[in-house]
C-alpha cells in the first residue's frame, strides 16, 4: 500500500474513533482537537496541511505562491433571538433553524477576508469537537511568477476567478447552489437560483 492510501486509511479510522492493537485513533483525534481549540485565533496559516493526502488531491503544492490556513468555526445554525411578541413555544423558531449555506462556505469566506491577496482554492475537514468544527483551505496567491507558470493552477490567475468564495465558485459554493445536480429536477438552478426567484430550493 502507497503512503497517500495509508494516510487516507489513518484519518478515516480516526473520524471513525477506532481502536486497533496498537493504535487508539479515537484518542489521537482527541489530542489534536485540544491542540487546535487552545489556539487563539480563528484562522491560523499553518506550515503543511494536516491530512497531506486530501490536500495534494484537491490541487496543493509545496511551492512558493500556495499557502494553507485553518479555521475554526462553531457548530449549528448560529445564535436566532427570541422573539419579543407572544405566541407559543412551538412558533418561537429559535431551534432547528439551517443556514442558508454550508458551514464549510462560511469557512472559506472568513479566510478569504483574512488574506485578501489570495484567492481560495479549495477546503477539507480536519476534525470537530463539542462546540466547534475544523476546516484547513487552500490559497494561492494569483500574482506569484511560480502559479503563473503552473499548467496545473494557472487558471486561478484569470480576473474571472477574482472572489471566488464570495461568488460561490468553489466547490462547496457549487454544491450550495445547486450546481451538482443534472438532468430532471435541475431545471431551475441554471443560469443561477436568484434568476429564478429561488424555486430550486
Amino acid at each position: 500500500m502507497g503512503a497517500t492510501k495509508h494516510i487516507q486509511k489513518t484519518f478515516q479510522k480516526e473520524f471513525k474513533g477506532s481502536k486497533d492493537e496498537s493504535y487508539d485513533y479515537k484518542a489521537i483525534l482527541k489530542e489534536r482537537m485540544i491542540g487546535f481549540r487552545k489556539e487563539k485565533l480563528s484562522v491560523v496559516r499553518i506550515e503543511k496541511p494536516t491530512n497531506i493526502a486530501r490536500a495534494r488531491k484537491l490541487g496543493y503544492k509545496a511551492k512558493k505562491g500556495i499557502v494553507v490556513a485553518r479555521i475554526r468555526i462553531r457548530k449549528g445554525s448560529g445564535m436566532h433571538p427570541r422573539p419579543r411578541s407572544g405566541r407559543r413555544p412551538k412558533r418561537m423558531g429559535t431551534v432547528k433553524r439551517t443556514r442558508k449555506i454550508s458551514i464549510k462556505s462560511i469557512a472559506e469566506r472568513r479566510v478569504s477576508t483574512k488574506f485578501p491577496s489570495l484567492e481560495v482554492l479549495n477546503s477539507y475537514y480536519v476534525g470537530m469537537d463539542g462546540q466547534n468544527k475544523y476546516y484547513e483551505v487552500i490559497l494561492v496567491n494569483p500574482h506569484a511568477p511560480e502559479i503563473k507558470s503552473d499548467k496545473d493552477l494557472n487558471w486561478i490567475c484569470e480576473n474571472t476567478q477574482k472572489g471566488r468564495t464570495s461568488r460561490g465558485m468553489t466547490s462547496a459554493g457549487k454544491k450550495g447552489r445547486g450546481l451538482r445536480k443534472k438532468g430532471k429536477g435541475a431545471e431551475k438552478v441554471r443560469p443561477s437560483q436568484r434568476a429564478n426567484k429561488r424555486r430550486t430550493k
